[in-house]
């Protein structure tokens, strides 16, 4: 069964990488599917239960269907990518499919994406759903972990592999030879076994609880009984959002539930988000030099003036290689934005290594958190966050919040552990890392 013409199958370059997606529909409200571990645009139309429920959504929206990177017909781009990566692959679809104002349909491990990407860019998000979200992972360091994250890297294609997953997650499909024959090719050609098993062990990770807070737009929650306390804690972490129960009693495939594409037009066309928000998830980044007032009193005026230019030379010039925002300069020291905290670690690397020549030391701390907006500046308790965790800093250190860790699980970085620290004017103590 072939998808529909209008669907045909197209890519867009994000990073480097070919992202291939679809659109199906021609609704009035752009809808983008984010699917859950892994998807094939090939394959899922050509079974009835995938196809009947991309039939469903694309007659009430202009669906939007994507695989994202490392899966389906998405090139993978080598090391497994971090969060805000493919957040930003989920932004380049809708750019390339045309789609200014979207809402957002994410199921299981896609939750973590579509929440992040509604939480950073509210004025393009119309509406969030969001079906078996988590808060936070499980956890990997037990023994149980690791062992279970072994047995998917070396079994994973397998027929036994299959029934077991299938059994747990979906059992009402897991009598019929023809429904199981379907789920294994499904996970064949959705991932390979390094991308699973990269896959699982990141969503194990990545804890999102510090980011919920910041989501802003219209929210539901869609969820079965099997999975009621892991959606409900999700839904009081986001503000005023809705939690639903829907039809079936397997955690997996949410095509099970035949109401959902109603439930959600009904949602999406009873809410309506700003224009304009008031709040919007930010990475903070402060940078400072060292020793400064010594540096001056060594050079003279005319010699530190030079020395400050050279540093803000080299700063802005990373700043623009990893799409940081400049927000304000005071003497010695930035404060810049990202979209994504990866980028900022990278860039603050980057910005240590640039600036060592110069004989100077800088200490930069990284915060992520939902910052005011008040007239196009950033202001709010996160900012005063990372200006602190910037003073707890040695020289040539970057250091940053627990938060920011929890958000780069998969993309390579090692930390180590400062311990908590209290931070001046802020509530309670705080987890700091520095970038080893």
């Amino acid at each position: 069964m072939a998808a529909a013409p209008e669907s045909e199958i197209q890519y867009v370059r994000s990073g480097g990488i070919a992202i291939a997606y679809q659109v199906v529909g021609m609704g009035d409200t752009d809808l983008v599917y984010v699917p859950d571990f892994m998807s094939n645009l090939v394959y899922a139309w050509q079974y009835p239960r995938w196809r009947d429920f991309y039939l469903q959504l694309a007659a009430r929206f202009r669906l939007i269907l994507f695989d994202k990177r490392g899966t389906g017909l998405s090139d993978h781009g080598g090391q497994f990518a971090a969060l805000e990566t493919r957040m930003e692959d989920l932004h380049g679809v809708l750019d390339a499919a045309g789609s200014s104002r979207t809402a957002i349909l994410a199921s299981h491990e896609g939750c973590g994406m579509a929440a992040l990407y509604a939480a950073t860019y509210p004025e393009r998000t119309a509406a969030l759903v969001l079906f078996h979200p988590r808060a936070h992972g499980r956890g990997l360091e037990t023994p149980e972990g690791i062992a279970e994250l072994a047995d998917v890297r070396e079994r994973w294609g397998t027929d036994a592999l299959s029934d077991e997953i299938m059994l747990e997650g979906c059992p009402s499909l897991f009598a019929s030879d023809e429904e199981r024959r379907y789920f294994s090719n499904y996970l064949r050609v959705g991932a390979s076994p390094a991308v699973a098993y990269a896959l699982n062990r990141a969503f194990g990770e990545i804890d999102l609880r510090e980011v919920l807070p910041a989501v802003r737009v219209p929210t539901l929650v869609l969820y079965r009984a099997c999975d009621r306390d892991a959606a409900m804690d999700v839904a009081s972490r986001i503000p005023s959002s809705r939690a639903i129960q829907v039809s079936g009693s397997d955690y997996l495939e949410i095509y099970l539930s035949p109401e959902i594409p109603d439930v959600i037009a009904e949602f999406v066309a009873g809410d309506a988000v700003p224009e304009v928000p008031e709040s919007v998830l930010a990475t903070v980044m402060f940078t400072d030099i060292v020793g400064s007032t010594r540096h001056a009193a060594r050079l003279g005026d005319r010699g530190w003036r030079d020395l400050l230019a050279r540093h803000h030379a080299i700063v802005r010039r990373e700043l623009g290689r990893f799409r940081g925002e400049e927000r304000d300069t005071a003497g010695d020291g930035f404060f810049a934005t990202f979209d994504g905290p990866a980028r900022a670690i990278r860039c603050a690397q980057a910005i240590m290594s640039g600036v060592e020549p110069l004989g100077i030391d800088v200490r930069i701390g990284i915060h992520i958190g939902e910052c005011e907006l008040h007239e196009g500046k950033l202001a709010g308790l996160s900012v005063v966050i990372g200006a602190r965790i910037s003073a707890e800093a040695a020289g040539g250190e970057v250091l940053l919040s627990g938060t920011v860790k929890d958000l780069v699980a998969g993309s390579g970085l090692v930390f180590a552990d400062r311990g908590r620290a209290e931070l001046r004017g802020v509530p309670g103590s705080w987890p700091l890392y520095a970038v080893a």
